[in-house]
């Protein structure tokens, strides 16, 4: 890794914490307090009993609900449930473990989760234009460069922590942002963390071929975003117009299948691994896509899936396009969204400010000393050849299975919604339960995610967003003999209500990572309680909506597998960005599913 610079971070410096948070010294700012967050609290088995049945009883019927409840309230004073929660409460309080949950959800969740990662797990964050309309190239370069200090923060350990009314969040997923990649094995894939220091580069992938890129010269010094640019165009030539073979597309394949593959590409020859390597501990993968998106749902559908073959899924990736658009694509196995949201923003906000120090202007010698780009090539037999053109196959046909539409809405935005004294996000999850009652009357089955980074190896919890309140609501408003008036109190109460679930999650005291929990907590042979046979059960968490919502100036747009996403737009005015205008709302959904909208993974924070 070159040398760093003297850096800022991208959160301000306040030292005050809240009694209870302890600075480790020996470690950086960011993760300072690590070993002093509390640890994700075991819930009480009365309360969460009392949340389940409260947010079961929406979505069934009188006599489905007696007997839920009749099956909840067995368990509640069952031996077994006790005899489960004291397991739970005694692996929480293990010395060494900081989550009793951690490991858990990651493998079930992330690791051990088989279907394909795009479509599925992958997510993505579409940039704002760069008004100066810059060349493929040098968005590339510009992109690239300023995620350098960024980098060199994290793995310094630099970076202040962020933090939730002053006391700090859990930190230590940033370790998996650069040089790491995703490993697909069986029964459960792993992942692995690479030294920047001796893996300083980053691979771009242009017509489906792989090239590799130092990020210093021969000296250690960091290349300017000038120097940049230009080996991003002789990548851009030596490509070519001729598409490679996509080896790419093997990491969109379900995870068995990819694990099957990557073991015939080894075994097709031994130079194979070391191609692979170079591309998984590179910083991270840049795709330079010969499309040039328009539409926000052209520029969303390329950055969420592309077509499939110009692509490295195990890692994250920017995608900059010809007419110099540029995206995100999150690898989510070992982070949430909300590390990645701050990487770009820091990017983002340094460039649209002007603050980074891109380095000397370009001239005519620019980049001529420079060791070109490495083109990292594959050894194919017809054995890895079948694999890729059946990844190729099967991603085509399980990306025809799916649709994206981009509700752009310009009546009012944020401050307006906050002027009537509402939760935007309370608000956007309204707007979709009432959209979900049109069209199937009845309340839909909601994930929401809460980040519960306040607790140690914190990632998230749901949010169960359908409550009776909101059913409620919704009726009302198709109800012509409601009033304004009726439906506004209800309307009031639907939010409160939705804010006091998301606080619940938040606090790590939600419904469905204790009942997950409790069951994982069962030894072999022994029964499992009524709780998870009953009807409701499966029915009030298989998500019928997945969402989420996130609001940056610098972003044009976001989402996630099968998914509906609050996005609200921001528009510059003067130096401040005003969020009072418009918001959107993205619908991605199976056509084979469509009925149910059915989310098929975990949703990011």
């Amino acid at each position: 890794m070159s040398k760093p610079r003297t850096l800022n971070t991208s959160a301000p410096r306040k030292s005050g914490v809240p009694p209870g948070y302890v600075a480790d010294p020996s470690k950086g700012p960011m993760l300072r307090y690590e070993a002093s967050l509390p640890k994700l609290p075991v819930p009480p088995l009365s309360s969460t009993a009392a949340k389940y049945l409260e947010t079961v009883e929406p979505h069934v019927t009188k006599e489905q609900f007696a007997k839920t409840q009749a099956a909840v309230h067995k368990f509640l004073n069952s031996e077994q449930a006790k005899v489960l929660q004291e397991r739970l409460q005694a692996r929480a309080a293990q010395p060494g473990v900081a989550s009793w949950l951690a490991d858990w959800w990651n493998e079930t969740a992330y690791m051990g989760y088989r279907d394909p990662v795009v479509v599925y797990v992958s997510y993505f964050y579409v940039h704002v234009d760069d008004k100066t309309r810059p060349s493929q190239a040098k968005r590339a370069a510009q992109l690239l460069k300023v995620v350098l200090p960024f980098r060199a923060l994290v793995e310094s350990e630099q970076l202040e922590p962020e933090k939730v009314r002053g006391a700090p969040l859990a930190m230590k997923s940033y370790e998996w942002l650069f040089h790491s990649c995703r490993y697909p094995t069986k029964p459960s894939d792993t992942a692995k963390k690479f030294d920047p220091a001796t893996h300083n580069h980053v691979v771009f992938v242009r017509k489906n071929k792989f090239y590799k890129v130092a990020l210093a010269d021969k000296s250690g010094r960091e290349l300017s975003a000038a120097e940049l640019e230009a080996q991003i165009e002789k990548v851009i030539e030596l490509a070519g117009n001729e598409k490679a073979v996509p080896v790419g597309a093997l990491t969109s394949e379900n995870r068995d299948i990819w694990t099957d593959a990557r073991a015939a590409l080894l075994a097709a020859s031994p130079a194979n691994a070391a191609t692979l390597e170079e591309i998984e501990s590179a910083i991270l993968v840049i795709a330079l896509d010969d499309t040039k998106p328009v539409t926000r749902e052209e520029t969303s559908w390329q950055c969420w899936v592309g077509d499939g073959r110009n692509r490295f899924f195990d890692k994250h990736q920017f995608i900059v396009f010809e007419n110099g658009k540029s995206g995100f694509l999150g690898e989510h196995s070992c982070m949430d969204g909300t590390p990645t949201l701050r990487l770009n923003e820091f990017m983002l906000a340094s460039l649209a400010a002007g603050k980074p120090d891109l380095g000397p202007a370009r001239t005519a010698e620019t980049g001529k000393d420079l060791e070109p780009p490495k083109e990292l090539t594959f050894a194919l037999d017809d054995k890895t050849k079948r694999y890729i053109a059946d990844a190729e196959k099967h991603f085509d046909a399980l990306v025809g299975q799916h649709d994206m539409e981009v509700l752009h809405y310009e009546g009012y935005g944020k401050e307006y919604i906050k002027a009537h004294k509402a939760s935007p996000d309370a608000w956007a999850q309204m707007v979709k339960q009432l959209a979900f009652h049109k069209m199937f009357n009845r309340p839909g089955v909601c994930y929401e995610s809460a980040q519960t980074r306040k607790y140690q190896l914190g990632r998230t919890e749901v949010i169960r967003s359908a409550s009776k309140e909101s059913k409620a609501w919704a009726e009302a408003m198709l109800d012509p003999a409601q009033t304004d008036e009726q439906r506004a109190a209800l309307f009031r109460k639907a939010i409160s209500r939705h804010l006091q679930y998301a606080a619940w999650a938040a606090d790590g005291q939600g419904v469905d990572r204790h009942l997950f929990g409790l069951k994982k907590c069962l030894k072999e042979g022994e029964p499992v309680p009524e709780i998870y046979t009953d009807e409701a059960f499966s029915k009030t968490s298989h998500w019928e909506l997945s969402t989420s919502q996130l609001s940056s100036p610098f972003l044009d747009g976001w989402g996630y597998g099968e998914g509906t996403f609050a996005f609200v737009h921001w528009s510059r005015v003067g130096n401040r960005f005003d969020a009072a205008s418009q918001w959107s709302l993205m619908v991605m959904a199976s056509r084979t599913r469509l009925a149910t909208t059915t989310s098929a993974g975990p949703s990011p924070a």
